[in-house]
């Protein structure tokens, strides 16, 4: 009936780089609309202000620290970021607070610096949420919305709880409705952090974990029980479940060509491996895969009323469906272009597969190669070799294809003659690797494949005491490499990377060179990013499959936030 018909406001808050539109919201709106539901939806990442914010406060930890040790800095800087937004919205006693920062600092960074830096990272989280509150309440009174809901990711959670708690101190009727993947690492259900955040959090109404039209379109047609405030996938059945993975997304309140790289689509759900360091299955669940016809009528769809030929493929690896997608592109005669996630092994290691794959589509392959030691992998339970490693990435990048080589750094047990390995493997691969990132192995509470065989070696990363300013505790664990060990060695990696030139790109400005270097390297490489960016008719020269000849582009310089 009319009058049990809710208005909506669905949001996304920094930081997110925005490379696609915000999915979690997108598909919410569809569902929520097609039910009657008035639904806006809100990116705030895309917005001006809060890039320069970002901006500013990555430059100051640029020019407080020295560069060996910001190593990564775009990667682990999120980190400190998210830690800082923390204490940031919750401390009570301002030094404290800054004990805490300079101590949040110095365990990524390892680098103590005077307290006049420490301020100025204050103050600029300062304006941050004085910009945020204004943002925020404009949209909120014009749209006058019965119902928030923010979808939560990692490095989001700070100012998502600071606009939940502010909009519930303006409408105390408001229903508040949290979401999003951060329930799949930082707060896994029925940890002591979930257990604590649900007891500091009175603010928010519902918690909804999963893929959540179901959930929601329950939550507003009153069908979920009252005295509950977490809801999961276990409380809608699961033909409403198969409903809502047949939804498509609303973009129509973003300007999809202007602001996204990107468009987003899924052939399957969860993951079909258990690696020791990811929850992805553990959280997701049972692997499962959509009609391959389906996803691609879903993408010319997409293609077809935003615009955009390239895609980001939210599945967790490609493998099970990249040689049936390739052949239905090629089959359908049509050309777009798509960027996932890969997993080494036998097939993705042969030549004729991968320029089957670039025939069909595929742009760029993110690859979990881990480590160039055989140990570390087997410590890992990956269950590939370092040769195969080296066969995927030589037959994609020979097919012309982007790659993108993800390394671990300091699993436990790497010691440093595995470490030297992957430094040597980089070396020998470096000219089959468009891009290299690491990361620094992080332990997680529960999840993780191993996480019960290291339970035992579990510590708390920051004192006890500033469980009430970060909300969340962290964790680590007390085992060689140690933690200072890995993240220098995460710094040596960098610097290793970077001798050798292999680029690690996060502007478009050093995209375009990364793809320059590229198409010198390996006379298929598919189009420069920047190719995409700049036309308006549609590339199809995987269908040719000839040399290519990138096209002459001018662009600007325009920060992290602009790709």
């Amino acid at each position: 009936m009319l009058h049990n018909k809710k208005k909506v406001l669905l949001g996304l808050l920094p930081y997110w780089t925005p490379l696609i539109p915000p999915q979690g919201i997108t598909y919410l709106k569809s569902a929520l609309e097609k039910n009657g539901h008035s639904v806006y939806t809100i990116d705030a990442n895309i917005e001006s202000q809060f890039k320069s914010i970002y901006d500013r406060y990555f430059n100051t930890l640029k020019n407080a620290i020295p560069e060996y040790n910001l190593s990564n800095l775009y990667n682990l800087g999120h980190n400190v970021m998210r830690d800082h937004m923390m204490a940031h919205i919750n401390y009570v006693d301002e030094t404290e607070y800054i004990k805490l920062l300079d101590l949040i600092i110095f365990n990524t960074f390892y680098y103590k610096n005077d307290e006049s830096f420490l301020y100025e990272l204050k103050n600029i989280l300062d304006e941050f949420f004085e910009q945020l509150e204004s943002y925020f309440l404009k949209i909120f009174y014009e749209f006058n919305p019965d119902v928030l809901g923010i979808s939560v990711l990692r490095d989001t959670i700070a100012p998502s709880l600071y606009i939940f708690k502010l909009i519930k101190e303006k409408n105390p009727n408001i229903m508040t409705v949290m979401g999003g993947s951060i329930f799949s690492d930082h707060l896994i259900k029925d940890t002591p952090n979930f257990k604590n955040f649900i007891d500091k959090t009175p603010f928010i109404d519902n918690i909804l974990i999963g893929k959540g039209e179901g959930l929601f379109l329950k939550l507003l047609n009153g069908e979920l029980p009252n005295d509950r405030k977490v809801f999961t996938l276990n409380d809608i059945c699961e033909k409403e479940l198969n409903e809502s993975l047949e939804n498509f997304p609303d973009m129509s309140n973003f300007n999809v060509r202007q602001n996204y790289t990107y468009l987003a689509a899924q052939g399957s759900s969860s993951c079909p491996f258990q690696c020791s360091f990811c929850n992805v299955a553990t959280f997701y669940g049972k692997y499962t895969k959509k009609p391959v016809d389906q996803t691609v009528d879903e993408m010319v769809e997409l293609y077809e009323k935003y615009g955009h030929q390239m895609f980001f493929m939210n599945d967790a690896l490609l493998n099970p469906i990249i040689d049936d997608l390739a052949k239905e592109f090629i089959s359908r005669n049509v050309s777009l272009y798509y960027d996932g996630y890969l997993r080494v092994d036998d097939e993705s290691g042969k030549i004729e597969n991968t320029l089957k794959w670039r025939k069909g589509g595929f742009y760029r392959a993110r690859i979990g190669i881990e480590s160039g030691s055989q140990n570390v992998l087997d410590l890992m339970g990956k269950n590939i070799t370092v040769e195969q490693s080296k066969r995927t990435l030589s037959a994609l990048a020979k097919a012309g294809i982007k790659t993108t080589a993800y390394i671990v750094i300091g699993h436990p047990g790497e010691t440093e003659k595995d470490f030297q390995q992957t430094l040597d493997f980089v070396s020998e691969m470096r000219n089959y690797i468009w891009e290299t990132e690491c990361n620094p192995f992080i332990f997680a509470y529960t999840g993780q494949a191993d996480s019960v065989k290291w339970v035992k070696q579990r510590k708390l990363l920051y004192p006890a005491e500033a469980k009430d300013m970060l909300m969340m505790e962290s964790w680590t664990i007390n085992c060689e490499p140690s933690r200072k060990e890995t993240y220098d060695r995460v710094s040596r990696f960098v610097e290793h990377c970077k001798n050798i030139g292999i680029p690690n790109p996060y502007s478009l400005y050093e995209i375009q060179f990364a793809d320059e270097r590229w198409m010198k390297l390996h006379k298929n490489a598919v189009p420069s990013l920047i190719d995409f960016q700049n036309r308006n008719d549609i590339i199809s020269e995987n269908k040719e499959f000839k040399e290519i000849c990138s096209l002459k582009s001018t662009l600007l310089d325009e920060g992290d936030f602009s790709f």
